[in-house]
């Protein structure tokens, strides 16, 4: 199974791709479409993109932030800390927008402008094609929260990110939403609890993580 995505090379243009990928590892912010709604992406080991990115959306660092990855592997060292069952169920509904908070990979942890105040880490390997190369691109998991600053409607346009930010993202990916104003699903292994349903919260409010 290619985690990528089969064909994904016919619809997604590999200028842009490049682009969006350079201005990651030059520590830029770059805006994208995921599943339901358009999302900020920038390099989670440099703590100056992810304040831009906190900046830009009003949002206190003790939230934490969601890592998207393109591929359950680059989530190994998390998922290890996982029973059998948990991460069988992550592999399951992997690609696809679920997002697990998992154990804090141990030798080197995640740091608190990525986690927050939480013990574990939120993570997921999408189920949007294009979010998925950015990530292979890159080489590397990506911070991913949605692109509006926080308490307004989160945006499934391109063009609504643009009226809110403007000249503040380095870089617009072409792409498009697959389930406009959808959010992704939210499971905490550690509590046993889901923090947030896919249907349960509007994208009209800011979502947790």
């Amino acid at each position: 199974m290619s985690w990528v995505g089969a064909g994904a090379e016919s619809r997604v243009d590999w200028w842009h791709l490049s682009e969006a990928v350079a201005i990651l590892r030059a520590g830029g912010v770059i805006a994208q479409a995921t599943e339901g709604v358009w999302g900020l992406a920038c390099d989670p080991d440099n703590m100056h993109a992810v304040a831009r990115v906190l900046a830009m959306k009003g949002r206190d660092v003790a939230r934490g932030l969601i890592l998207l990855g393109h591929c359950p592997e680059i989530f190994a060292a998390e998922l290890a800390g996982l029973a059998e069952s948990e991460r069988a169920r992550a592999l399951t509904e992997w690609p696809g927008p679920s997002t697990f908070v998992v154990p804090n990979r141990t030798r080197v942890p995640w740091p608190h402008w990525v986690t927050g105040d939480h013990a574990g880490v939120a993570v997921r390997v999408p189920g949007h094609e294009q979010a998925r190369l950015v990530s292979a691109a890159f080489g590397g998991p990506l911070i991913s929260t949605s692109a509006n600053p926080s308490g307004r409607t989160a945006p499934t346009s391109v063009l609504k990110v643009r009226a809110y930010f403007g000249c503040e993202v380095d870089y617009y990916l072409p792409g498009d939403v697959i389930e406009p104003g959808a959010p992704s699903r939210i499971h905490d292994f550690a509590t046993g609890k889901s923090l947030r349903g896919r249907a349960s919260a509007p994208a009209t409010q800011e979502q947790p993580r």
